[in-house]
């Protein structure tokens, strides 16, 4: 007669397995440590000991042909009686708060736009994202051109309106609203975000809520914006960080600062004061003024999160 009991392994065998996991698990380990140590070095060597360096220069005059001296907090409190700070601080506030909002508006209707099956929904696509990958210098030297008050296509075209030519670039009133224009140009990058986004969700939701009586405008504002709040919460996080790290290159190329100082942002100021004045020290701690800006600005966007951004796993 067979017997019913169930053959329980032996204390040796089930040793010998425990001994087989471990080791299995950490020669994962091992292996994983490999393959991000290339990471590893480079975040040690290019972004954790510049900012070591910089919080330590910040608290020194250095000009780095004399040996460093230390002043304490004398670099922040210049800071705070520096006109060209604050309107450098003002200038990319304008830019950001203005221009991301603008931008992303753009971004979502393109999106929005291309989320479409069509023979030729591929090249558009691709016309509309190329723009984003031209590099900064070239990006700002076409602009450039376009903007010249002189040759430039844009006043051409607005001289057949009858509109006299526009200095863009080097009028007070127009060289904040031509950058903020210009990076209009490159949201291809930020509309394939959206796309994704779009594409992520489920078709069935659309279906359902046409069913219930849901017209284009109901699925919009009660479906598609909600189950895009987590792509758009990313690219307005992206976008202000992104805005006040950036604009040094167009700024630099297009319009040096002028005119007065009226599109000076905080990179260029940053750049000025570290290797035209060589003011290094002063320049760093700019550069943690900013640092913590950009902070305080990411993590009251996360607070506020909790009350638009919709996730699945919400109950």
């Amino acid at each position: 007669m067979a017997s019913n009991t169930i053959p329980v392994p032996s204390t040796n065998t089930m040793t010998r397995r425990r001994h087989r996991k471990s080791g299995l698990a950490r020669q994962e380990m091992i292996e994983g440590w490999l393959f991000a140590l290339p990471f590893i070095i480079g975040f040690v060597i290019w972004t954790a000991y510049p900012m070591i360096l910089s919080a330590w220069m910040s608290f020194q005059e250095w000009d780095i042909l004399t040996p460093p001296k230390l002043i304490g907090l004398e670099n922040y409190s210049k800071l705070f009686s520096d006109k060209l700070f604050w309107q450098s601080l003002g200038n990319t506030a304008f830019l950001t708060f203005l221009g991301v909002p603008i931008g992303m508006i753009a971004a979502l209707v393109t999106a929005l736009s291309l989320n479409v099956k069509t023979p030729l929904t591929t090249v558009f696509r691709t016309l509309f994202f190329l723009p984003s990958q031209i590099p900064g210098v070239a990006n700002a030297v076409l602009w450039a051109l376009i903007f010249n008050a002189q040759f430039g296509i844009l006043n051409q075209l607005l001289g057949h309106a009858g509109v006299e030519p526009i200095n863009w670039l080097f009028n007070k009133d127009t060289v904040k609203p031509a950058l903020i224009f210009m990076g209009l140009w490159g949201v291809g990058g930020s509309m394939m975000i959206y796309l994704a986004g779009l594409q992520g969700i489920p078709q069935e939701i659309y279906e359902a809520a046409e069913i219930d009586g849901a017209n284009l405008w109901h699925r919009m504002y009660h479906v598609t914006l909600p189950l895009l709040t987590p792509v758009i919460f990313f690219s307005l996080i992206m976008g202000i960080i992104g805005s006040f790290q950036g604009g040094f290159t167009s700024v630099y190329i297009m319009t040096g600062g002028g005119p007065a100082n009226y599109s000076l942002v905080t990179m260029l100021y940053i750049y000025r004061q570290a290797f035209q004045y060589m003011h290094m020290g002063y320049a760093s701690a700019f550069a943690w003024i900013v640092f913590f800006i950009i902070l305080i600005f990411t993590g009251i966007q996360f607070k506020m999160a909790n009350r638009w951004v919709f996730y699945e796993t919400n109950k």
